[in-house]
């Protein structure tokens, strides 16, 4: 969560910086309209060197980053992604928390997006995956309806032939049961 606060503060800074190099225009009031006050607005560079205390300090302003070798607060430099080691060390170098260099910062960031893609490409793979093995279980499925029903079927004519042969056997013999003389008496 820490990161994503990072990386919008970066975008911050760098709307903050574009902004901040618009000209500008002295502010009139209505009152008194011969004199005219201009706004002074501190530069990158004051407002950085003058949260030099400490980094939580400097770290507050967004537009600024800590080098903890010199102890120095600086402003970002903005046309860049990387401050260049001629600002301060990638290893030294504190932009949004203390506790974060920029080596650590690509490294972790390398990794999470690394990590992302894996598990979309994974998650990709088994969607495919899993249409294909569909397809190939409901083809299995229908291969054992079809010698189910051909097992069935085969059970179902030798039982009809093991009948035939065993009436057979009783009308040889006289043993059939529609032979029979003797009827059950129902009460009625």
């Amino acid at each position: 969560m820490n990161i994503f606060y990072f990386v919008c503060g970066f975008l911050l800074v760098t709307l903050v910086d574009s902004v901040s190099n618009v000209s500008t225009t002295p502010a009139q009031t209505a009152e008194a309209p011969t004199t005219i006050h201009p706004v002074t607005t501190l530069t990158p560079e004051q407002e950085c060197a003058a949260r030099n205390s400490s980094c939580e300090e400097c770290l507050k302003l967004a537009k600024c980053l800590y080098c903890k070798s010199n102890g120095q607060c600086t402003p970002y430099p903005v046309g860049k992604v990387l401050p260049p080691s001629s600002v301060c060390k990638l290893d030294h170098a504190r932009w949004g928390v203390c506790w974060l260099n920029f080596e650590a910062l690509i490294i972790s960031m390398g990794v999470i997006g690394g990590l992302i893609i894996m598990v979309v490409t994974v998650c990709i793979c088994c969607c495919c995956c899993c249409k294909d093995n569909k397809k190939k279980y409901a083809k299995e499925d229908e291969k054992w309806e079809r010698k189910k029903a051909d097992r069935k079927e085969k059970a179902n004519e030798r039982k009809a032939e093991r009948r035939a042969k065993t009436d057979e056997i009783r009308r040889k013999y006289g043993l059939m049961k529609d032979d029979n003389p003797y009827e059950r008496f129902e009460n009625a």
